[in-house]
């Protein structure tokens, strides 16, 4: 059985209202988890993609993003907070007047800093853990390819300049918005199975085709600098966290929270 797309949007909205009544401690302690849930992912794929520079890249592309996707089925079945996807859910519950614009940026503010908290601490796990034989400084095959990912997701957007940055708001954009069709189609299931499936394929595509995701990019870039990537986090911040930030709100908010909202706005039942 599945939800009807008006079911969808509304479903969407009440999730909204419901994340921008929560305390600050809430969102702390929601989004440091659902940090760590995208960076468990994102470790997962940078182990399963190692070694496979043997096959076709497309092939190995296709593997991380497979692997990817367990975050996001943890963080939306367990009920954690993640940024992507309140950057769809809450302005939705302010575009029906069930939440400010204020608390909107208050949610935001507060599950991106636990979102980093989460993420940092996974790939610092990750550098002294699977990462390193024994730990730093002599590494594994993964603490290589940990450095190779870190290193592909700045240093061409630097040798590019201005077209790298807007290379890289552009992924963010084209992510957020698979990412949250994923979670619309969640909301589309009303059993596990269906959920897990309506969430696995948008983030499967989005992670095989090389879009950018700002949380998931707080766990790849730290684990290579901590392994010893030839990045610095000022770089990382500059030429990757800050623009796909940005591309992913719009993703997110503009192309589908707006659009959804809209399409459905006369549909919506009447208080």
């Amino acid at each position: 059985m599945a939800n009807k797309p008006i079911e969808i949007v509304q479903t969407a909205i009440n999730a909204g209202c419901y994340k921008c009544k929560l305390d600050v401690p809430n969102y702390l302690l929601r989004s440091f988890m659902a940090g760590l849930y995208i960076a468990v992912g994102a470790a997962l794929a940078t182990v399963c993609s190692t070694g496979a520079e043997g096959v076709a890249l497309g092939m190995k592309s296709l593997i991380a993003g497979s692997v990817f996707p367990v975050g996001l089925i943890a963080i939306v079945l367990t009920g954690m907070e993640l940024f992507t996807g309140d950057a769809m859910l809450c302005p939705m519950a302010a575009m029906e007047k069930k939440a400010t614009w204020g608390r909107v940026l208050a949610v935001w503010f507060w599950v991106y800093v636990g979102n980093f908290i989460g993420s940092i601490f996974w790939a610092y796990l990750m550098s002294v853990g699977p990462f390193s034989k024994g730990g730093l400084p002599e590494l594994t095959a993964f603490g290589t390819n940990a450095i190779a990912i870190s290193e592909a997701k700045v240093l061409p957007y630097i040798s590019a300049g201005g077209a790298g940055w807007w290379s890289a708001f552009m992924k963010g954009i084209a992510c957020n918005l698979l990412v949250n069709v994923a979670i619309l189609l969640s909301f589309a299931s009303k059993n596990m199975i269906g959920k897990f499936f309506g969430i696995w394929f948008p983030i499967m595509a989005f992670v095989s085709s090389g879009f950018e995701h700002s949380v998931a990019n707080m766990y790849f870039i730290p684990a290579g600098i901590m392994c010893g990537a030839k990045v610095t986090w000022g770089q990382f911040i500059y030429w990757n966290l800050i623009p796909v930030t940005i591309g992913n709100i719009i993703g997110g908010f503009v192309f589908i929270g707006v659009v959804y909202y809209l399409t459905f706005k006369k549909e919506l039942p009447k208080e």
